[in-house]
This record gives C-alpha cells, sequence and structure tokens, in this order.
C-alpha cells in the first residue's frame, strides 16, 4: 500500500461504488465456472452521465470488447460499464464485435439508458465465442446497489484468488470527493498495460482532457510498472469515470485542485497495481525494485521494470537466493545510462554491492531477510537525480502448474 499523504483518508471498507451516484451488481450467467454463487457478470453505472477516460492494451490482438469501449471513450461521456469474466471475446472474428455491442446493449435496456453510454470489458479465456444466450439469460438479474462494489470486484476475477478494492477520500479546492476502485489480474501481466482490468469512480467534477492526462499519469506509474510473467494480455483495460455528483468547481488542467486530485488518482491506482501482483498466480513473495540516481525518468522506469520482469530475478527471490549479480545482470540489459563502478545494491536494506562489486555480508543474514512477503532491492546507479519503483513477484512451480493446464 502506498505512504498515505496527510490529505489523503483511506475509507474502510471501501470500493468502487463508495463516490456518491454509483452503483454496482453482478449475477452468475454461467460463463466461467459451474456453480452457485460464481459471479461472472457484472454492472458499474453511474446515476448520470460521467466523464470518461480509458487506457488500454497496447497488444496488437485486440478484443472487440476494447474496440468497442475504446471508441465510445473517445466520445468523453458515459454511464456505464458491463463486464464478464470466464471469456475474453478475443479471436473469434466479426461475431466479438456483434457480441460486444449487443451485451452493452442489453445492459443499456437493463438500466434504461442509450446503447452507447455503456462500454463494455470482458476477460478469460481467448479464442471462445462469448455464450450470448447466457448473458440474454441472465443479465437481467443483475441487481443494483450502493453497497455492492464487492460483488462487482468478485464478478470480473479469473484466476485471481480475492477481490482488489480501495477508496479514499480528500479535499479538493474545498470539496470533499472520493475516490474509488477495483481490478483483477493474476497472470499474463507485464509493463505497458498488465493483463487487467481496473475500474476507478470518483464523483468529482473533472473535464475531459484532465481526466486523459491523469489516468495516463497514474498509470504510467502504477499498472505499467508491474510484471508477473512477462505476457500482455489482448483485452487490458483501466477506466475511469467522473460524476461530479461532490460539486464544486470543475477539475481542469492547471487548475488550483488539479495536482491534489492526481495524488488521489495515482494513489488508488498504486494500490490496485500492488494488489495484483501480491495476489499474482503461485506468487509467495512481492518484489519492489526502486532504482535510484538515474539519468532520466524514463531511464529510471526502465531500469526498475527490467530487474523486475527478469525471470532470474524471480526464481531468485523465490529460492531466497541473494545472487546480486542477477540484478546486475537486468540491469545493464536495460540499455539505460549508466556506469557499472557507480553501482550500489541493497536487499531489504542489507547493502551487499557497492561500486559494482560485492562487499562483505552474512549470506545467512540476508537469506532470512528474504524470507519476508516483501522483497525489497534498491539500486542506485549515481548517474542522475530520477527515481522510479517498479513491482513483481517471484516465480514459482504453482505458476507453472496452473498455466500448463490453463484451459484442461
Amino acid at each position: 500500500m502506498p505512504i498515505v499523504t496527510a490529505m489523503i483518508e483511506l475509507i474502510k471498507g471501501g470500493g468502487v461504488t463508495s463516490p456518491k451516484g454509483f452503483t454496482a451488481g453482478a449475477t452468475h450467467a454461467g460463463i466461467k465456472t459451474a456453480g452457485e454463487g460464481t459471479a461472472d457478470l457484472g454492472l458499474l453505472v453511474s446515476d448520470v452521465p460521467a466523464t470518461v477516460a480509458g487506457v488500454f492494451t497496447s497488444n496488437k490482438v485486440v478484443s472487440p470488447s476494447v474496440v468497442v469501449t475504446r471508441q465510445r471513450v473517445a466520445g468523453g461521456q458515459a454511464r456505464a460499464v458491463v463486464a464478464n469474466s470466464g471469456c475474453a471475446n478475443c479471436c473469434v472474428g466479426g461475431q466479438g464485435l456483434r457480441d460486444a455491442e449487443e451485451m452493452a446493449a442489453l445492459a443499456a435496456g437493463h438500466i434504461g439508458v442509450v446503447a452507447e453510454e455503456v462500454l463494455v470489458c470482458s476477460t478469460g479465456m481467448i479464442g471462445v465465442e462469448l455464450p450470448m444466450a447466457l448473458v440474454r439469460q441472465n443479465l437481467g438479474n443483475i441487481q443494483l446497489g450502493d453497497e455492492s462494489g464487492t460483488d462487482f470486484a468478485g464478478a470480473i476475477l479469473t484466476t485471481d484468488t480475492r477481490q482488489k478494492e480501495i477508496a479514499v477520500s480528500l479535499e479538493v479546492s474545498g470539496t470533499k470527493i472520493r475516490i474509488g476502485g477495483t481490478a483483477k489480474g493474476a497472470g499474463m501481466i507485464h509493463p505497458n498495460m498488465a493483463t487487467m482490468l481496473a475500474f476507478v469512480a470518483t464523483d468529482a467534477r473533472v473535464e475531459k482532457l484532465f481526466l486523459d492526462r491523469a489516468l495516463h499519469e497514474a498509470v504510467d506509474v502504477s499498472f505499467n510498472m508491474i510484471d508477473i510473467d512477462g505476457d500482455q494480455s489482448t483485452n487490458d483495460t483501466a477506466l475511469v469515470f467522473a460524476n461530479g455528483k461532490a460539486g464544486g468547481d470543475a477539475i481542469t488542467v492547471g487548475s488550483a485542485g488539479a495536482d491534489v486530485f492526481q495524488e488521489g488518482l495515482t494513489y488508488v491506482c498504486t494500490a490496485l497495481a500492488k494488489e495484483l501482483v501480491k495476489d499474482a498466480e503461485g506468487a509467495q513473495r512481492l518484489i519492489e525494485v526502486e532504482v535510484v540516481g538515474a539519468q532520466t525518468v524514463d531511464d529510471a522506469r526502465c531500469a526498475a521494470r527490467e530487474i523486475a520482469s527478469s525471470l532470474l530475478v524471480k526464481a531468485m527471490v523465490h529460492g531466497r537466493d541473494p545472487n546480486w549479480g542477477r540484478l546486475m545482470m537486468a540491469l545493464g540489459k536495460s540499455g539505460i545510462e549508466f556506469d557499472e563502478s557507480r553501482v550500489d545494491i541493497f536487499i531489504n536494506d542489507i547493502h551487499i554491492a557497492h561500486e559494482g562489486i560485492a562487499i562483505p555480508y552474512l549470506k545467512d543474514a540476508v537469506i532470512s531477510a528474504m524470507s519476508v512477503p516483501e522483497v525489497r532491492f534498491r539500486v542506485s546507479v549515481d548517474a542522475g537525480a530520477a527515481v522510479a519503483t517498479a513491482w513483481g513477484c517471484d516465480l514459482t512451480e504453482e505458476y507453472v502448474t496452473l498455466n500448463s493446464a490453463y484451459s484442461t
């Protein structure tokens, strides 16, 4: 969890429906798995038209659900998003686009809005058509409530073991606002949008241009700085809805409240991103990589991501092996500018390499330090003042076992 600042207050038990004017609901439609109570179809709704912004997968293979949502987000406003798990609605030809549009239309009819005001997201198996008969039969069973955010959060899970939710309150230019969110993703995760769905809602009044910028900036330091397995999904989507129900002045580029809102949005996205990595497929330990002293922020981010996504580093953490040479290897592979003879490396605050070479340390002490749930690497390259942090997880036998039989 990021450090809470004086202006940000965590809402206990809060989630995506904590802001005013948002409701949600979910149902079991049979898309994902058989079994009573396994929700796989959900709705998140704003009482009024909300300004909307989105960031999407950079994979060249894209789900039609992403295509539809990206087009509608460009219009600037939306009332709702319908999301399913168990089927990615990807690599199914033209039927995928028709199904995405129909699912949005069915949701629009259920809540009484125009179809074009509803976004659609899908996650699950690639190459399988959406079972639209089940969607048609069950979508109407979704009952909306302002305390049903957890139900919606559960409906989007695939191999995740638990819901990821957070909500905060903060004061922006004299108006108290709330920002809440939920996300899913446990595998096929790599920087440049991980395999994930993330939904953020706020009751602040936010102008479209600034909301776009704010979301991209928040994603760059959160969802784009995590890695589980180096693979990238076809369905990645991060959406933020701002319905203005809190009142107050509109937050715009350069306005008095812009920086405060940005901090709140970034806090929520970062907290959700870290929860995704903590719940990664088979993971036992969170890896945090801080690169300091880089020439530019881009260099710092690149190096931190490279280290966090290295399979050898992940295996090293799983085995609690203080093989710092793997960190140096990944740093060099990143391609950033630095001098090997000025690199210092710390593992959970234990200094193990200075000016590019090993220094005396007790190996058993470092092994013990790496036995905790969170392993922190600090890599100083002493080439400038830029800093960045990335997050990853260890690579375990469980990850291989789960993904060796994902479709069978």
